[in-house]
Order: structure tokens, then C-alpha cells, then sequence
């Protein structure tokens, strides 16, 4: 029987945590990217997985900063005073990725509705959209967040050791709660492929049993997904 999953007890480690979380997203933008492009391509896509991925890409990263808005940034803001210039400055950042997100939303919505109407030329509609307003939306995002979570993670890594010990469970319950909650079969593929993230096993410890135990199936589900939105699994 393999080994339960280490718990996080250290600042080494509630830092891995903060990357796994950081590298599904990242890895989410990139397949939603490169998926706009196959499909805007001409290439063949499903379109409802994509349509469906983009979605819960976009709600992952909202509660992702929904989370540090309400409990990470406040935190440690509290815990490191003399900071609060540079904490106060990654939090403006997510206006300017919201405004990208609500972007992509509105294209995804688009691209939804013009594939549900099964008209004779709605491919080539879509394929349109896909090119005009798809990629060029989707690879803003990810542009946008690759760069908010560089800067993010240098300040972070700066700034951990200065947070007291007792404070750390603190911090933890803020970054699980920004983790994404739902499309497990994406979280557990994103956080494994093409190499399991740092801070996997702790990460993983918060997931609930039955999902732990299902993760052969939900890795089936994942590669799957990834042939239909055109990625060799």
C-alpha cells in the first residue's frame, strides 16, 4: 500500500503548495491556448470539452484570487507591515486579469452558443471565432498570468521566511482555499503531466478520500479530454 500523502509543516512546503496551485493554472491557460489555436487552425477540436475546459479554467483562477483577496493578501499583510507596498501591489494586479477573464468568458459564451445551433456552416463560424476572438483572448490570460504569477512568486519566496512559525497553518488555510474544487480529472492531469508539481503530495492530502482513490480514473478522463481538445495524451 503506498504511503499517505505528507502533510505541509514548513514554509518550504506551504511554498510548494503555492506552486502546485500556481502550475495547474498555468499548465490550464496553456492547454486552453494551444486548444484556440488547433481549433482556429482548422485542426479537429470538441468543442463543447473545449468550451467546457475553458470554463472551469476561468472560475478556477477567480477563486483563486477571490481566496488571496479575502484571505491570503489580508494576512499577510498583517503579519509582514513594513511589506504591505509590494502585497497591495500583486493584489492590483488581478484587476488587469479579471478584465482579460471577463474577456474570454464572453468569447467562450459566444463560441457556446454558436455551436449549439446546428446550422449547416457553424463549423466554419466557430473556426472564425475561434481565430478572431478565441486565441488572441486566451493567449492574453495567459500572457497575463504567467507574468502576475512570476512576480508573485519571487515576492512570496522573499517574504515566507518573515512570517512567524505559529502563523503558517494561517497562510495554508488561504491557499487550500484557493485551489480549484472542481474538474478533478483536470487537476489531478494538470498537477501530473508532463511532471508531477512540486508540492504534490501535501496538496493532495486536502483532497477528499474518495477522490484520492479514484485518481486512475479521473487520469483515464484527463487524457482523454486532452485527445479531444486535439493534445496527444
Amino acid at each position: 500500500m503506498a504511503a499517505p500523502p505528507r502533510l505541509c509543516a514548513d514554509r518550504s512546503c506551504l511554498y510548494d503548495e503555492l506552486l502546485a496551485v500556481h502550475t495547474i493554472l498555468r499548465r490550464g491557460t496553456a492547454l486552453v491556448s494551444e486548444s484556440f489555436g488547433r481549433l482556429a487552425g482548422g485542426e479537429p477540436v470538441d468543442v463543447k470539452v473545449l468550451v467546457n475546459t475553458a470554463r472551469w479554467l476561468i472560475a478556477s483562477i477567480r477563486r483563486h484570487h477571490a481566496s488571496e483577496d479575502v484571505l491570503f493578501w489580508p494576512a499577510l499583510r498583517d503579519l509582514v507591515p513594513l511589506e504591505a507596498l509590494r502585497i497591495d501591489e500583486l493584489a492590483v494586479a488581478h484587476e488587469a486579469l479579471d478584465a482579460e477573464l471577463q474577456t474570454l468568458a464572453r468569447t467562450v459564451d459566444t463560441l457556446a452558443a454558436q455551436h449549439v445551433t446546428g446550422e449547416p456552416d457553424a463549423a466554419l463560424v466557430v473556426v472564425g471565432q475561434a481565430a478572431l476572438l478565441g486565441l488572441p483572448s486566451a493567449q492574453r490570460v495567459q500572457a497575463v498570468l504567467n507574468r502576475h504569477f512570476d512576480q508573485e512568486e519571487a515576492v512570496l519566496q522573499d517574504l515566507m521566511p518573515q512570517v512567524p512559525e505559529a502563523e503558517l497553518t494561517r497562510l495554508r488555510k488561504a491557499i487550500i482555499g484557493g485551489a480549484p474544487h472542481t474538474g478533478p480529472h483536470l487537476v489531478f492531469g494538470l498537477m501530473e503531466d508532463p511532471q508531477a508539481v512540486p508540492g504534490y503530495a501535501p496538496l493532495v492530502s486536502n483532497f477528499p478520500a474518495p477522490m484520492r482513490w479514484i485518481r486512475p480514473v479521473l487520469m483515464t478522463r484527463y487524457r482523454s479530454s486532452k485527445r479531444a481538445l486535439g493534445v496527444p495524451a
